[in-house]
């Protein structure tokens, strides 16, 4: 059903007919589906629906200009483009709607998303790369408005790295960075901030990005006055049109309902963008939305009578339909014997989707009744549990929730027995959640060869006379190590590239490698992520620099939403390594605290998140992570540049393992882990709680997500029998994360003579200057005292109050 890429070629008219009567098929082939989607949303088969209606017809013209190895980051309206490239069937479209967890039924998420949110595999089953130039690629959709930008901007600069940098193997990413990289987004989600920082950002770069704009007026029930300045967007984006004074954008306009001349301007777009690496942007204006904006309300509700006739009139589709007719491509009855054809295999298509959906459940629902028949004939309790299974048994369309709650209530009632039927019933529930759970909760990380858990350590190694130098000296010539085994690897960021960073740890880098490899960028966070995750995605190993921790808030919702998010709701078809590297612990003042980690940490799972405590540690993580194929967010110490480390002499080779715990300091009465700049806070205190005879174990974190693998520091407190946390954080931020994963996971209470104990800071942030932060964070004296106070606890004869 895909369409064909170009009408102007020299082709017959029978064959234009055949190609353009294809392209309405597709079109209307969309609405049915959509139509026929919100009754099933409405009917309960389907818990929401949102669709492309109303977007059929430019949606078309933009596939015919789709190639081969090009990119979408595009939003929830786009499922004719998916139709029309051969990436989704009318079976695989009601699949994504019910959320079926096989893949080759919803290759989109396997259930994962709700329906109307598309991608294509990247990967194979084994985790590794497909030939992204041999086929047409969608970057996996997210919901939040304008998210999909920031990933837009990556995947287009990919293509000019690919293009301009050389030494580059770039087998399955890129033909010689010919590649286009188009997005989709509404006009009302034009307002956020996201949709404004990518425009400029594209601008400034020169990137092979096509933007289109569907503006069917509304963003959900508000009208676009409301939304817009001037109530249109390409009006108030005149000053991005490239002209003779500088570079920019190309700005088209085209109505949504006239085929020829979106077909037209979409050749054109492609072409502009393809060759000259130019941006370009197409308001796509006129469009409508026959059902309103998803299946929790009526449009009827906002429009008025006049608007609703409009949209009538104007509907693609109809629009489209009258050009066929008019330029005798086909007669009104030919047309409706077709469309009558298409509501059919809709139908039938539905009904296999339902139908594939619901037989993999009904036979585990009938496994188990035929277990709970034979439970009841032994039971005193029969009478109850033959009620569960022959109610069970009555659900006609039966959900697996259905199923395993009648089999853990089931087993409730048979407590106190000891027959093999119950025997039979538990490792029934137990294989259950085995084969199941994963359905769900799969592909976090990466389940590959390629996961960063199985690259081993490599210690740093020194020569005999090896110097001690300003730690930001480690970091530097690790990079350059970096830069020269990988050539497809490339870090960017506010001041990363002229001046080296803005603590020397890029010096001289930019000079070497060059400004697409090591790259100034604005001050525009949320982008310069989305420029790792798209060049991620497209093969690249790109290292995004957020100056400090602190402005990595900018980033937060696209590390959440989209990056940290991708291998999970694509069921492991899609990665992007991306190295996330920031600066921060100890600071000093309100936005310079860089402490905000118990934020971070629940925001961020999918992602590593590391927190080395000098330069060479922080090294090493960079070392393992480019052999492994995961994302992950690297914090540094910004107090620590200065301090001096030894050189090794391995640089690029040495690995910090990650989710490993080392003891930096061993001890007898208390264990006290730490991470980052302030675990030096608590080495200093450890070496004065010495001189009155308490004798601390001191543990470095070094990985916080994922944390203490091989549970070493349950190890330790089964031999002091006492623990602190200590942590720069507000209380109950990441201390109370570290003290769950040691009570709850690593069941360290069993081990406690003494209550465990946490330090953080304030509650406020921390007040500007050396005594604002002595006053807001734990100090080697606050740790001293609270240390001495647990002993004090416990022999108060030999550690006598303090104060």
């Amino acid at each position: 059903m895909a369409t064909k890429p170009d009408l102007k070629q020299d082709i017959s008219f029978e064959d234009f007919k055949t190609e353009v009567l294809n392209d309405y098929t597709i079109a209307v082939t969309s609405r049915e589906c959509s139509l026929l989607g919100r009754r099933e949303v409405l009917t309960g088969k389907a818990k929401f629906g949102i669709f492309g209606d109303g977007k059929e017809v430019p949606q078309l013209a933009w596939a015919k200009a789709f190639k081969n190895g090009d990119f979408r980051s595009g939003y929830y309206r786009d499922q004719t483009f998916m139709m029309a490239i051969g990436k989704l069937t009318i079976e695989q479209f009601f699949a994504g709607l019910y959320a079926h967890t096989d893949l080759e039924h919803d290759p989109m998420s396997a259930g994962r998303q709700m329906g109307g949110h598309f991608s294509t595999h990247s990967l194979d089953e084994n985790g590794n790369w497909n030939d992204l130039t041999k086929q047409k690629n969608s970057s996996s959709d997210i919901s939040p408005t304008a998210g999909q930008m920031p990933r837009l901007l990556g995947l287009a600069q990919a293509s000019k790295i690919f293009r301009n940098v050389e030494g580059i193997d770039t087998t399955n990413f890129s033909v010689k960075g010919n590649e286009v990289a188009w997005g989709t987004i509404g006009n009302a989600s034009t307002s956020e901030g996201l949709f404004f920082e990518t425009i400029n950002a594209a601008g400034v770069l020169q990137v092979p990005m096509v933007m289109s704009v569907w503006d069917d007026e509304y963003g959900i029930s508000v009208h676009a006055k409301h939304q817009t300045t001037k109530e249109n967007i390409s009006e108030i984006l005149k000053g991005f049109q490239r002209d003779e004074k500088g570079d920019g954008y190309e700005i088209l306009r085209v109505h949504g309902w006239d085929y020829p001349t979106l077909v037209e301007t979409y050749q054109k777009a492609g072409k502009i963008a393809r060759e000259e690496h130019v941006p370009v942007l197409i308001h796509v204006n006129e469009l409508t939305q026959p059902q309103g904006h998803s299946t929790s309300g009526s449009h009827e509700r906002y429009k008025n009578e006049e608007r609703l006739a409009w949209e009538a009139a104007f509907d693609c589709n109809v629009k489209m339909r009258e050009w066929l007719i008019a330029n005798s491509i086909a007669t009104d009855e030919e047309l409706k014997e077709l469309e009558k054809g298409i509501k059919k295999q809709v139908r039938d298509g539905k009904k296999a989707a339902w139908t594939a959906f619901l037989n993999p459940i009904k036979a585990e629902r009938d496994e188990l009744v035929a277990i709970l028949d034979a439970l009841a004939n032994t039971s005193p309790n029969k009478v109850f549990i033959g009620k569960l299974k022959s109610d069970l048994a009555d659900i006609k369309e039966p959900i697996r929730k259905d199923v395993l709650v009648t089999a853990r209530k089931a087993l409730r009632y048979v407590l106190k027995e000891n027959t093999s039927e119950k025997t039979q019933l538990v490792n029934w529930i137990n294989s259950y959640f085995d084969k199941i759970q994963p359905k769900y909760s799969s592909h976090l990380h990466s389940e590959s060869k390629h996961s960063a858990l199985n690259v081993e350590e490599v210690k740093p190694t020194y020569d005999d006379n090896a110097e001690e130098v300003d730690a930001r000296l480690v970091i530097r010539d690790n990079f350059d190590a970096i830069f020269s085994k990988y050539p497809e690897s490339l870090i960017f960021g506010e001041d990363a590239g002229h001046i080296g960073d803005v603590n020397q740890g890029l010096e001289g880098m930019q000079e070497k490698y060059g400004v697409l490899r090591v790259a100034d960028a604005g001050i525009r966070e949320a982008t310069i992520l989305g420029q790792g995750i798209g060049m991620a995605m497209r093969g690249l190993r790109p290292i995004a620099e957020i100056q400090y921790l602190d402005y990595i808030l900018y980033a937060l919702q696209i590390m959440s939403d989209d990056l940290s998010s991708l291998h999970y709701r694509t069921k492991g078809r899609q990665k992007a390594p991306l190295i996330v590297r920031t600066r921060g612990h100890r600071l000093e003042g309100i936005w310079h605290s860089g402490s905000q980690l118990g934020g971070i940490i629940n925001l961020v799972r999918g992602m590593h998140v590391l927190v080395p405590r000098d330069m060479t540690k922080a090294a090493g993580f960079y070392n393992t992570l480019l052999e492994a194929d995961e994302p992950a967010l690297i914090i540094e110490c910004l107090n620590g540049y200065r301090l001096k480390e030894k050189m090794p002499n391995n640089f690029g080779e040495f690995k910090t393992p990650i989710g490993v715990v080392e003891t930096i300091k061993e001890g007898a009465d208390i264990t006290l882990v730490s991470y980052g700049s302030t675990l030096r806070v608590v080495e200093q205190a450890a070496k004065e709680l010495l001189e009155v005879g308490i004798d601390a174990e001191v543990i470095d974190i070094q990985s916080l997500l994922p944390f203490d693998l091989n549970h070493d520091i349950v190890k330790s407190v089964a031999k002091t029998n006492r623990l602190m946390v200590i942590d720069e954080d507000v209380p109950g931020g990441a201390s109370a994360y570290i003290l769950n994963e040691i009570l709850n996971t690593q069941n360290a209470y069993q081990h406690l003579d003494s209550k465990p104990q946490t330090l953080a800071a304030q509650n406020h942030r921390p007040a500007y200057g050396t005594d604002g932060d002595y006053f807001s964070k734990p100090s080697a004296e606050d740790i001293f005292e609270a240390v001495y106070e647990v002993m004090h606890e416990v022999n108060p004869v030999n550690f006598p109050k303090l104060r």
